[in-house]
């Protein structure tokens, strides 16, 4: 979350940064709620003060045998009007905690100010898409003729907008998880971690999905847990309430799960195929940086991201979202959208965002202050990105690797975690 003496300070700027993501009237309402919190506060002061001077005196009157009963009660009348007004602090402290929870994060000032999508800058474009001699099929249409994911038994199952991956389907879902985290472990120097997929309340608000986005999450009844999202959500909060050192920095994680979304807001989006799912599967990136060192960070990882589509030949293009298109904590973010020529449009299969201290600030992650000054410590700035959503690779590789004859041709670089050459026509891998 943002710090109150920002808002405090240089509201004015907070407004002009925030004109396209924040709700009408929030800014008002914790600007009216901290002012009366802090007067309040004032108000304790003062009293607390006056307390202490009645305490001196009525030791000044007992000590020189004089009657100190009126003092002692007026005391009394004082210590209840101070006990009374903490409270109301308390309750306007929860208040104005509660109003700046839903104040989304301020864009950096690179971001392009835009409304929505309309703003976002295009920064660079890689691949071709091919060249056919025939109409590409959508993935929807090529994997259910091939066999290999069925969403009629899935919504038997569960309803729509699931999946039930078939042979070499599920294979193929498995070969590219495996593919993304060995290239990430083994080449681009991120930490295996196998999270639970269930996150209890508090974790869900350090990374900003509590409170305001409850709406497009799973919660178990009966039970403080919910279904994660993305492991963004345990990835990051694993150091919650915890100091770094700024030697250890950056720390680099990544992590296999799968994420369970309402969709709530998607409107009818994306219904068919496996774009948009209630479940789907994903490996995720996420860094921890120093504040000095965090934009250079995010370089980085959404070029470990960049990577997997260029080895899997798979046409992308990069692009910084405008203020009003990212998410909610994030103060930059790079989309990667991967050409899908079954539809004839690109999709985003990667979003790679720095948070720089908004979620730390949440979840309570400092790091000590280079120097090793003593007490010193500062919040550090977290990122992540997808790295990528298999799903939606899944679907990248049916549609740009599909063959005249329905066949799909698998990229080089999976052929030896797919132990095949293609998905035949028949529905078997060769």
């Amino acid at each position: 979350m943002l710090d109150r003496g920002v808002l405090r300070h240089d509201l004015e700027m907070v407004r002009q940064r925030l004109a396209h993501r924040v709700e009408p009237g929030i800014l008002d309402d914790f600007t009216a709620a901290d002012a009366r919190r802090r007067g309040v506060l004032t108000e304790v002061q003062a009293l607390r003060g006056r307390r202490n001077r009645l305490s001196k005196r009525v030791a000044m009157a007992k000590r020189s045998g004089m009657d100190a009963a009126d003092l002692v009660q007026e005391s009394r009348k004082v210590h209840a009007q101070i006990s009374e007004l903490e409270d109301s602090a308390r309750t306007l402290n929860d208040e104005t905690q509660r109003i700046l929870s839903q104040i989304p994060n301020l864009p950096h000032p690179n971001v392009p100010q835009g409304p929505d999508e309309s703003a976002n800058a295009l920064v660079s474009h890689w691949g071709e898409p091919a060249d056919v001699a025939f109409t590409p099929k959508p993935h929807w249409e090529l994997g259910v003729r091939l066999g290999i994911v069925d969403f009629e038994r899935a919504a038997k199952l569960a309803g729509s907008r699931f999946a039930v991956y078939t042979g070499p389907g599920a294979k193929l879902e498995r070969a590219l998880m495996n593919f993304m985290l060995d290239v990430h472990t083994s080449e681009h120097g991120y930490t295996e971690i196998l999270p639970p997929f269930i996150a209890n309340s508090r974790t869900l608000y350090g990374t900003g999905q509590l409170p305001k986005f409850a709406h497009d999450l799973f919660k178990l009844e009966e039970s403080d847990y919910w279904l994660v999202p993305t492991a963004e959500v345990p990835l990051t909060n694993l150091y919650a309430d915890e100091t770094l050192s700024p030697n250890d920095l950056p720390i680099s994680l990544t992590a296999f799960t799968p994420c369970f979304r309402r969709e709530a807001g998607s409107y009818g989006r994306d219904v068919r195929g496996v774009i948009r799912q209630h479940q789907f599967q994903k490996v995720e990136l996420v860094k921890f940086a120093s504040p000095e060192t965090s934009y250079g960070e995010l370089e980085r990882l959404t070029s470990d991201a960049e990577e997997i589509l260029r080895r899997l030949g798979l046409p992308y293009r990069k692009v910084l979202l405008s203020s009003g298109d990212m998410g909610f904590s994030a103060a930059m973010t790079y989309d990667l959208e991967v050409w899908l020529p079954g539809l004839g449009e690109f999709k985003e299969i990667s979003s790679c965002s720095n948070f720089e201290d908004f979620q730390a600030r949440r979840a309570r992650i400092r790091m000590r202050h280079p120097g090793g000054r003593r007490g010193k410590t500062e919040y550090v700035h977290t990122l992540n990105g997808s790295g990528l959503a298999i799903g939606r690779t899944w679907l990248a590789i049916l549609e740009n690797y599909q063959e005249a004859d329905g066949s799909v041709t698998l990229p080089e670089a999976l052929r030896p975690y797919a132990g095949a050459e293609r998905i035949a026509r028949s529905g078997v891998l060769e």
